[in-house]
């Protein structure tokens, strides 16, 4: 991918399958990574298993002074920050019954922490002449999704947020997009299907023309190339990664019209 070559790139969230997934995916490309994460041992594991090119920083993104320590770790063992990629999230969702506790851990980690991120990083990336951020959306951001309202209006803020970063940011030379995955094989996927991708997979199918999950590879493809020189003219865009879902339709997959001659 053009431009990642000796670029060194922060991926919060970077214990999960999605995170690693774009940590992998940066590295093979030529970057050097950084993996913020809250869970230490499995932000370790993911860094010895991408080797001397990744590092992790135990991370709390909800915590200032902890992002602060992470772009200083960043520095000092690669030089600077290029890229930024917001993974993080918390799935914390009790719909209609969410408290107000609730509301204010979904918004402070899914979306104050990116920006909190991106704050701390930009000043580095100024002084590498600009950079590119990533941020991760997704398709509940634009769907009504039964039982679900704090991940969803997080996510829409996300997008929101993009928009308003890339054009504050442009003048810096730093871009600012955002991703939105659809069903992925992810931590939370894996988690809830009991590790049972085919049920998943069984699952998704109705929700996308692709009649599957997408796999963390595929994301991370585009958060790469979101940040390569191959995107060097785009900014403030959603990327939609989701197998159709988005494009799909109450109809769904099947052809509807019939149903009116059966």
């Amino acid at each position: 991918m053009k431009g990642l070559q000796d670029k060194v790139a922060i991926v919060t969230g970077g214990a999960t399958l999605i995170g690693e997934a774009v940590a992998r995916d940066l590295i093979a490309n030529g970057a050097r990574v950084v993996l913020a994460d809250i869970d230490a041992t499995k932000g370790a594991a993911v860094a010895d298993r991408l080797g001397p090119a990744a590092r992790f920083q135990h991370t709390d993104v909800s915590n200032d002074n902890q992002i602060a320590a992470c772009v200083t770790a960043t520095v000092a063992a690669f030089g600077g920050v290029d890229y930024l990629v917001n993974c993080a999230c918390t799935y914390v969702d009790n719909g209609a019954a969410s408290t107000r506790a609730e509301w204010s851990q979904a918004l402070d980690v899914n979306l104050v922490s990116a920006a909190m991120m991106l704050q701390a990083c930009r000043p580095e990336m100024v002084k590498r002449g600009g950079g590119a951020v990533v941020n991760f959306a997704s398709i509940s951001a634009t769907a009504a999704q039964a039982g679900r309202w704090l991940y969803p209006v997080s996510k829409a803020a996300i997008q929101q947020f993009t928009r308003a970063a890339a054009n504050d940011l442009a003048t810096d030379h730093i871009r600012v997009n955002s991703v939105s995955p659809g069903w992925t094989w992810s931590s939370v996927i894996d988690a809830l299907s009991g590790g049972d991708k085919a049920k998943a997979d069984a699952v998704a199918a109705d929700y996308h023309m692709l009649g599957r999950l997408g796999l963390p590879e595929e994301v991370a493809q585009v958060v790469s190339f979101l940040l390569s020189d191959h995107a060097s003219f785009v900014t403030g865009a959603d990327y939609a990664c989701d197998g159709g879902y988005t494009a799909l339709g109450p109809e769904g997959r099947a052809a509807a019209i019939t149903r009116l001659m059966s």
